[in-house]
Order: C-alpha cells, then structure tokens, then sequence
C-alpha cells in the first residue's frame, strides 16, 4: 500500500558545518549558494514543486541567519524548530518537532546536498515505492560512484528485493544515502531522551527488513567541503550543456 504524498517535512539546518571551515565559521552552511541558490533553498523548492505545504526546519548554529533567509518564504510554510540552547541531533529535532508533523509518514532532508532531476520527480517516485506496511522508512539513495562530492566508501547495499543493508567495516558500498526520504513518526514515540541520533533509527528498522531504498533518478551533489562548491558549479554547467 502506497503512502500517500506528505504535505510536511523536517529539514536539518542545526549542524555547525566543520567540515566546510572557513565558509561556515561565518555562514551557515544551508546558506551556502550553489547555481545561484542557497542550498537550503535547493531542497525547499523541490518540496514545493511536490505538493509540500509544511517544512519545520532546525536551526542552531548561526540561526539568526538561517530564521532571516527563510522569513520570507511562503511556499512551503516555514516553521522554526529552535535548537540555539542546546543542539539536539537529527533524532531529537525529529523527537521535538512531532506535534508539528503529524501522525503520516513525513519527508526528511539535509541541507548539505541536493541533486538535479532525472525524467520523473525522485520524491513523487518515492511516494509510489513506500509501502506503509512492509516499510518503516525508505530512503533515496545514489550510486556512489556517479555521484559528486562523495569522499567516503559509501553506506548501503541495496538488495533485489529493495532492502537497504549497511555498509560493513572496511567494505566499499556502491550506495550513498542522498538525505532525502520517508520516515514513519511512531519510530520516535516511545524515546525518552531529548539528544539523540537518527542513524540508529535507521540500523533497527535494517535490522527487521523495514529499511528500504530507492535508486536516484538523476545526478546527486554533496557539498561537504569547501572545494566541494567549485565542484558541484562545475557539475552543473556540463548538466546544462
């Protein structure tokens, strides 16, 4: 059974960005423009396009920045996770921001990568692909080897069936997870912790066979460093071409 199209998302802005110093010493790295365009905002219009209405969005480091780019927006509607007094992970912005997502599967997203479309919307073919019942997530994952910006031995195996299984110690995994997908909210209903990981979350549903994932349709770009952005410019003009 199909989920049907989430109309709310949680986008992780919070981190620090260490690894992107010097930029993020003084920017916010979802404020980090690529193509013109802020890479929060990458995200943000793909939601849009897809029928999103809701986007709760943490902030911590530098979030006065982060609260004044978003002030404006209005598609989807932004509502502000403040995490500035204590930063609490991917898991526990999740954690505190449920009374805003509601009891539906929901999208997630980082904002340090985005990708360029292939034929079909990758969230619309998400939604087609998540079953309810047989899945606790399902994430869009990319072929490591196409993808940009990618400097580690990637996360996944994918399996016939569509199981995600995790990379093991000292093994190269051809997939890479891209930030982007659907999560059910009754994962995090019992946790009694206010800071903790996503990660884990991720391991139990493997664990059970309940993580699923879905190939990207299109060209993935992870700006994780600063030469990352010259990289990911230059990927985007040979797509253009």
């Amino acid at each position: 059974m199909s989920a049907k199209s989430p109309k709310t998302a949680m986008v992780f802005a919070a981190g620090r960005g260490l690894r992107m110093r010097p930029i993020t010493d003084a920017l916010p790295k979802p404020l980090v423009r690529i193509a013109g365009k802020a890479l929060i905002d990458h995200c943000l219009d793909r939601f849009a396009e897809n029928g999103v209405e809701r986007a709760i969005v943490n902030v911590h480091w530098l979030a006065d920045q982060i609260e004044a780019h978003l002030e404006s927006r209005r598609r989807p509607e932004i509502l502000i996770s403040d995490e500035r007094a204590l930063i609490l992970d991917q898991g526990g912005a999740i954690k505190r921001a449920l009374p805003l997502l509601g009891p539906d599967p929901f999208y997630l997203c980082n904002t340090d990568a985005f990708w360029i479309e292939g034929p079909r919307s990758n969230l619309q073919r998400l939604v087609a692909a998540f079953d309810a019942e047989a899945m606790d997530a399902m994430l869009l994952v990319a072929a490591s080897a196409g993808a940009v910006g990618v400097d580690w031995p990637g996360d996944f195996n994918l399996t016939r069936e569509g199981r995600l299984v995790f990379r093991r110690a000292r093994e190269v995994a051809p997939f890479v997870y891209t930030g982007v997908g659907l999560i059910k909210p009754e994962l995090f209903a019992a946790e009694r912790a206010e800071v903790f990981r996503l990660a884990p979350f991720f391991e139990a549903a493997a664990r059970k066979g309940r993580l699923f994932g879905l190939r990207l349709d299109g060209l993935w770009l992870h700006v994780g460093r600063p030469e990352s952005v010259a990289e990911a410019e230059r990927a985007i003009a040979r797509s253009v071409l």
